[in-house]
């Protein structure tokens, strides 16, 4: 989708982070705008810092009911009159162990990580259809490539949402509708801060995790993260890596899948190891 002034987008989780982050890079493009997210203040701020010269609707949907997608899916053409692409972008996160895991957290997890890619693209795939060319943008993560230990059902959403993706791909080949799936590295948003956190690693707390991260570990901008989605849907990109961690990970993971993905785990380990002591040390 080379040339998207004019076009519609419908975005998911577009309150904040990479969704808003894209919002306003697509508006910048001339793409009119169809942003939903749970958070009914956050679309509001998001909506609010759009320019002149593009349609913008708001819609609250919770993605993980398959009514309320559908819902949006319909609203956005009622308020645009079509819709040409579509970003499966809403998440959430988790740090819990497989073992330890309330099975009630596991379902609420994949009801939005996973479930809300499904819902959005079966409400949106119709839409696309009848459009001269469509796209279909699905937000993966580097932990749908590479595990992590404390990260297990973040990871299993994620990994699913690659296979439902590339296959998806395979299904709609030699069709009008391109998809991609995108696999952020470590991007500054506020996913860690908003994360549940019933047992992390080494007894870290959520502020702990998050100063870890933050300081550590995010190193992309959530607008420079959106310049890459846009740059990639522009060429009919396959999968779309963001940011230079993500890109070395998925090369050491291809070059050596089981002995890199153990030694990830193990440093994983070390590094929330060694940040915990010192964040004890501290207080």
């Amino acid at each position: 989708m080379k040339n998207l002034a004019g076009k519609t987008a419908a975005i998911t989780g577009a309150a904040s982070g990479i969704g808003r982050a894209l919002a306003l890079a697509l508006a910048q493009e001339g793409c009119h705008l169809a942003l939903a997210d749970i958070d009914e203040q956050g679309l509001a701020d998001t909506a609010g810092l759009m320019g002149v010269g593009v349609r913008v609707s708001t819609h609250r949907t919770d993605v993980a009911q398959r009514a309320a997608v559908q819902r949006f899916a319909q609203e956005a053409v009622e308020r645009h009159g079509a819709v040409d692409l579509v970003v499966n972008n809403a998440g959430v996160a988790l740090a819990d162990f497989l073992e330890t895991v309330p099975l009630s957290d596991f379902e609420w997890l994949m009801s939005i990580n996973f479930w809300g890619v499904v819902h959005g693209t079966m409400a949106f795939l119709p839409l696309l259809r009848s459009r001269p060319e469509g796209h279909v943008v699905n937000v993966s993560s580097i932990y749908g490539i590479l595990p992590t230990p404390n990260n297990g059902v973040y990871c299993a959403a994620k990994f699913a949402v690659r296979g439902y993706t590339e296959t998806l791909a395979q299904e709609l080949r030699g069709s009008s509708i391109q998809v991609s799936g995108v696999y952020p590295g470590g991007i500054r948003t506020n996913i860690a801060r908003s994360a549940r956190y019933n047992r992390a690693l080494h007894g870290m707390t959520r502020e702990s995790v998050a100063a870890l991260y933050e300081k550590k570990l995010f190193r992309t901008t959530a607008d420079r993260a959106a310049e890459i989605i846009i740059a990639g849907i522009r060429r009919d990109q396959r999968r779309i890596l963001v940011g230079p961690d993500a890109k070395v990970m998925d090369l050491l993971v291809r070059v050596s899948p089981v002995r890199f993905v153990d030694w990830a785990g193990r440093a994983a380990d070390r590094v929330t190891r060694a940040w915990a002591a010192r964040q004890t040390e501290e207080r």
